[in-house]
């Protein structure tokens, strides 16, 4: 996953964007009459936890909302969302906010979710940045803060996202106890049985046994692990260019290459959560600017395709064409100048990148591309070369290709957002007790 360089210092709030906050499945969201006709919602206490979930949720989606808004939504009676409204406020999920004005007639009274009754810390590790945020569960940021990674040692990256997550909530006036759920994204995947970090070769030592423990031993139980690339891809359902796609790919090309796949509008992740890496494709080696590849341990460690089309290949590859350059921007700067030698290492990176996506696109069928990372993300020169090696290689007609918008933050946006569903499941399920 790309970890561009950002200044570090003081947080930055603002307000998640608009669809983050409005795409939802209303699962509880069930009809009286269908209530009725249910074998499954046969006690009084499940159908009211389904109401209660359901005018949550609602309200979460539709902001300042009045019982009559609520009656239109859900199909449930205005008596039934009455109750659910109270049990809500009493619990400290929904607050009274005023009536509605400029109608005929007595004003409806008006209600919202209350953000301070939980929150989210995201944490996004990369390889140079550390990128932290809390959200409250109205999705406003309230802390963002980003740190350079302090040491390559797992011990010493362990410690410092430790500090982090305890102490960045104290910015916003919280503790850690406030925190309702935390969302740690690295770029490898998790193994929660064997409480395992595998494939994460740019934060060496990461995987070593001891890692995970010493994380969940200081943050807890509300406390999750997640691949960067996936919770980009999250962040690109959520409020991105997959927001109407059901079925699209994010294909992240940085420090690291990987993709998150969104399946039927769920993100798919494969039988052993190793789904999207794509990395190790053995494409790449046979390209238009021979590059070696190194060891036969380097490449079984990173992945042939990551070994070539990371930012790390562009430079190798740049190199053999004659540059002297020491990061993938000087290369795609270059190119924009019409340098020869940068033109024909672009049109390399484009060969690699347009095999893999003659792969993904003959296996998958997306609806969408979407490109991210700090190589990905060079459209103005990489897209036309991409499109153009794409159609050479594929007798199908190739999806769209979008560009994402996201820019660097599209991890820790995405780890709120999984961060926030948890969040108020957790406020939710004290309905229940």
């Amino acid at each position: 996953m790309t970890d561009d360089q950002v200044p570090a210092g003081a947080g930055v709030s603002g307000v998640l964007p608009q669809s983050l906050r409005e795409p939802f499945t209303a699962e509880g969201s069930v009809p009286e009459s269908a209530i009725a006709d249910s074998a499954v919602a046969n006690t009084t206490a499940v159908v009211r936890i389904m109401n209660e979930r359901a005018v949550y949720q609602w309200t979460r989606q539709l902001g300042q909302v009045s019982a009559s808004q609520l009656v239109a939504a859900t199909g449930l009676s205005k008596p039934t969302i009455g109750l659910a409204l109270g049990s809500l406020e009493r619990a400290g999920l929904l607050r009274h906010v005023g009536h509605r004005v400029g109608q005929v007639g007595r004003a409806p009274r008006l209600y919202e979710i209350k953000p301070d009754a939980g929150c989210a810390l995201a944490v996004d590790v990369g390889a140079s940045w550390i990128r932290v945020a809390i959200a409250d569960l109205a999705g406003q940021i309230v802390v963002r803060y980003d740190e350079r990674v302090k040491a390559r040692s797992a011990e010493t990256l362990v410690a410092q996202v430790i500090e982090l997550a305890t102490t960045v909530p104290v910015r916003a006036g919280l503790t850690f106890a406030d925190v309702t759920h935390t969302v740690l994204g690295i770029p490898g995947f998790y193994e929660p049985e064997l409480q395992r970090i595998n494939a994460a070769p740019n934060l060496p030592g990461l995987d070593r046994p001891g890692s995970v423990r010493a994380l969940l031993g200081t943050l807890g139980e509300r406390f999750s692990i997640d691949n960067d690339v996936n919770l980009a891809t999250l962040a690109e359902q959520a409020y991105g260019l997959g927001s109407t796609f059901g079925n699209f790919v994010f294909v992240s090309v940085g420090t690291g290459v990987g993709m998150g796949i969104v399946i039927d509008g769920k993100l798919y992740r494969g039988a052993n959560g190793r789904a999207g890496e794509i990395s190790f494709l053995p494409v790449g080696d046979q390209g238009p600017v021979p590059v070696k590849v190194g060891s036969a341990a380097d490449a079984r460690r990173h992945g042939i395709l990551e070994t070539v089309a990371s930012a790390g290949g562009v430079v190798a590859t740049a190199r053999e064409c004659g540059m002297t350059v020491t990061n993938a921007e000087e290369v795609f700067e270059a190119a924009r100048l019409g340098q020869p030698a940068a033109l024909r290492a672009v049109e390399a990176e484009a060969d690699h990148i347009a095999r893999a996506l003659a792969a993904i696109i003959a296996m998958l069928d997306p609806g969408l591309i979407v490109l991210g990372g700090g190589v990905g993300g060079n459209a103005d020169v990489l897209l036309e070369p991409v499109t153009r090696r794409l159609a050479e290689l594929l007798a199908l007609a190739p999806p769209p290709i979008e560009m994402s918008g996201l820019g660097r933050d599209n991890v820790v946006l995405g780890a709120l957002a999984a961060g926030l569903d948890r969040a108020r499941d957790t406020v939710l399920a004290q309905l229940a007790t």
